[in-house]
C-alpha cells in the first residue's frame, strides 16, 4: 500500500503525452525480486570471488590487456568509460553509420604475431556495438543487445546442454573471450585459454586489490587453488569460467539507489525534483519498457536509430523479419552514469537519448518501428525527469565503486613494459594507482644456474617514485645483465614479478626494503 506521506506528494501530469495515459500514476513497485539462479550453479563465496578474479584478470586475453572488466566499469554505469569508432557497415569514418564501441585488441594470427586486419590495420580493433552494462544483466533472459547469449546455456567444449534456463550470463560471459575482436587472437581455443590459467598467477598485472581478493590470494594462491575451492578439484574448463564468472555477475545488483529508499518510505529519499521526475516518469509511456523496479522489460525494440540494414539486430537470432533492427531495452538503473547511449552509443547525452522518444523526430527511421508511444516532454518537466534518471537511479555503491562493484586497477598490459631509453637508463611507463617501483638486476649467468631473479637494484636509485632508473655498471666479459620490475600498490603490496614458465611465481634473491 502507498505510503500517505509518499502519495502527498504525487503530481498529476496532464497533456504531456502524444498519446492519451492514464493520469494517475500507479501505486509504487515492489523492490527487485530475488536474483535467479539456474540448480545446476549454485552460488558459492569461493565461486564469486574465482569469478570475480577472472572479470578483471587481464590475462583472459590473448595478449593480456583487455579484462573482462575493461569494458564493464562501475563508475560508467556497468558500461565502457572508454569510447572509441566503429566505421560500421561503409568502413569509413566519419559516417553516418559508424558505432562508438569499445576498444579491444589487435588483431593477431594463432601465433599471436599482429596481423593487417581488413578495417583497423594494426590498430586495435573496436567492437561493432556500445557495451551493455553487466550490473543487473543478472535479471535477463537472454543476453547481448540482440539476445543472441540464450537462456539454456551449452557446454562450450562439447556443446551439450549445461543449464535448461535461466543460464544467459554464463552464455554471454564466455563469447568476448574467444572474440579475435575482444579478447582473443585468430584460431584461440578454449584449450589455450585453459593452458594460460594453468600457468598464470592470478591478477599478476593488477593492483589495488580490494579485500576479497587480497585475502583470496594472500600466499601466492594460483588459479589452481582458486578452482579447487569454488568446485572441489582443480580442473580449469570453460564451463567452470563460465559458473564462476556469472556468480560473481549475480551479486552486481544495485539496489540502494535514491529511488529504492523512496520507494521503501525513507523520509528525504529523494530530492523534490526527483520526486517530480519520478511522477512524471511513473505516469508515462517510458514505463512500458523501462518497468520497475528493474526500469527494464527486458525485451527487444527497434527505436528507429539506423536503418536495419545496418544492423539486423535481434532478427540476426531469430530470423524473423520482424525482429529487424530490434535491440534490447537497457535497464535505466545507473544511467546518468554511462558516457553514451543506445546499442550504437551514438547518443551522447542522456537529454538528448530522452528527447530521441518526441512525437516529431525527423531523424527517425520507420522501418519496422515499433515505438507505439512517443513521449511529449513538456519543457518545465524536462529537467525533473533528467534529474531522476540522472541522479535517482544512481547507487552510490556503483557510483564510487565500492563493493560489490569494487575492482583492482588495471594496466591495460603496461605492469611488465621496461625498456631502456639509453645504454644506462631503464625506463617504464607512469602505472595508475602505484606509490613506487622496483627494480631487480640478475647476472644471466646466475638466471641459467637456476640461483634467482636478482637483487634489488632500485637501493641505489635516488627517487623510487619516478620511472626511470640510472645503471651504469657493465657486466663481466661473456654474461650479461637481466631486470625485472615490480610495483609496490596503495595497499603496500608488491605486485609485478610474474611467473615462470611453469606458473609457479617468481623469487628474488635480495628483495627490496619495505615502503
Amino acid at each position: 500500500m502507498l505510503k500517505p506521506a509518499l502519495a502527498a506528494v504525487s503530481l498529476v501530469i496532464s497533456g504531456a503525452f502524444s498519446q492519451t495515459a492514464a493520469q494517475i500514476p500507479p501505486p509504487l513497485p515492489p523492490p527487485l525480486p530475488a536474483v535467479p539462479v539456474p540448480p545446476e550453479n549454485p552460488g558459492s563465496e569461493a565461486k564469486r570471488v574465482l569469478g570475480k578474479v577472472l572479470f578483471w584478470d587481464e590475462q583472459l586475453s590473448s595478449d593480456r590487456t583487455v579484462a573482462c572488466g575493461t569494458c564493464h566499469r562501475a563508475l560508467a554505469g556497468g558500461t565502457d568509460a572508454r569510447v572509441a569508432i566503429n566505421p560500421g557497415p561503409d568502413t569509413l569514418a566519419p559516417s553516418p553509420d559508424d558505432v562508438a564501441g569499445s576498444p579491444g585488441v589487435v588483431r593477431a594470427d594463432a601465433s599471436g604475431a599482429p596481423i593487417q586486419d581488413p578495417v583497423f590495420g594494426l590498430s586495435v580493433q573496436v567492437t561493432g556495438r556500445a557495451a551493455n552494462t553487466a550490473i543487473m544483466a543478472a535479471y535477463a533472459t537472454d543476453l547481448f543487445w540482440d539476445g543472441r547469449a540464450r537462456t539454456r546455456f551449452d557446454n562450450p567444449e562439447t556443446g551439450l546442454p549445461s543449464i535448461s534456463a535461466n543460464g544467459g550470463l554464463e552464455s554471454q560471459a564466455v563469447v568476448p573471450i574467444l572474440s579475435h575482436v575482444e579478447m582473443a587472437r585468430d584460431g584461440r581455443s578454449w584449450s589455450d585459454v585453459e593452458a594460460t590459467l594453468a600457468i598464470s598467477h592470478p591478477l599478476s598485472d593488477a593492483t589495488d586489490l580490494p579485500s576479497d581478493l587480497a585475502t583470496a590470494l594472500a600466499g601466492g594462491a594460483g588459479y589452481d587453488a582458486l578452482f579447487a575451492a569454488a568446485f572441489g578439484d582443480p580442473t580449469i574448463t570453460a564451463e567452470r569460467i563460465a559458473y564462476a564468472i556469472a556468480t560473481y555477475e549475480r551479486t552486481l545488483i544495485p539496489n540502494q539507489t535514491p529511488w529504492d529508499r523512496f520507494r521503501d518510505g525513507v523520509p528525504g529519499a529523494m530530492t523534490p525534483a526527483q520526486v517530480q521526475g519520478w511522477n512524471f516518469f511513473n505516469a508515462s509511456p517510458c514505463r512500458a519498457c523501462h518497468l520497475p523496479p528493474q526500469f527494464t522489460d527486458n525485451n527487444f525494440h527497434n527505436l528507429g536509430l539506423r536503418p536495419p540494414s545496418e544492423d539486423l539486430g535481434r532478427q540476426i537470432v531469430t530470423g524473423l523479419s520482424g525482429d529487424r533492427g530490434r535491440f534490447k531495452t537497457p535497464t535505466l538503473r545507473n544511467v546518468g552514469l554511462k558516457p553514451t547511449h543506445m546499442h550504437n552509443g551514438r547518443i551522447g547525452t542522456l537529454s538528448d537519448a530522452v528527447l530521441w522518444y518526441r512525437p516529431i523526430n525527423r531523424a527517425r527511421f520507420t522501418d519496422n518501428l515499433d515505438l507505439a508511444l512517443p513521449v511529449g516532454v513538456p519543457p518545465d518537466q524536462l529537467p525533473a525527469l533528467l534529474e531522476f534518471l540522472n541522479h535517482g537511479l544512481t547507487d552510490p555503491r556503483v557510483a564510487a565503486e565500492t563493493f560489490p562493484f569494487d575492482k583492482p586497477t588495471l594496466h591495460a598490459g603496461a605492469l611488465p613494459v621496461l625498456d631502456f631509453a639509453n645504454a644506462s637508463t631503464l625506463q617504464w611507463p607512469v602505472l595508475q594507482g602505484v606509490q613506487r617501483y622496483n627494480v631487480y638486476r640478475g647476472t644471466l649467468q646466475g638466471l641459467r644456474s637456476g640461483t634467482g631473479y636478482g637483487d634489488c637494484a632500485s637501493a641505489a636509485d635516488p627517487n623510487v617514485s619516478d620511472t626511470q632508473l640510472l645503471d651504469g655498471e657493465v657486466p663481466d666479459p661473456g654474461d650479461g645483465f637481466f631486470y625485472l620490475k615490480s610495483v609496490i600498490d596503495r595497499t603496500g603490496a608488491e605486485r609485478g614479478l610474474g611467473t615462470d614458465s611453469v606458473g609457479v611465481p617468481r623469487s628474488v634473491l635480495l628483495p627490496c626494503p619495505a615502503p
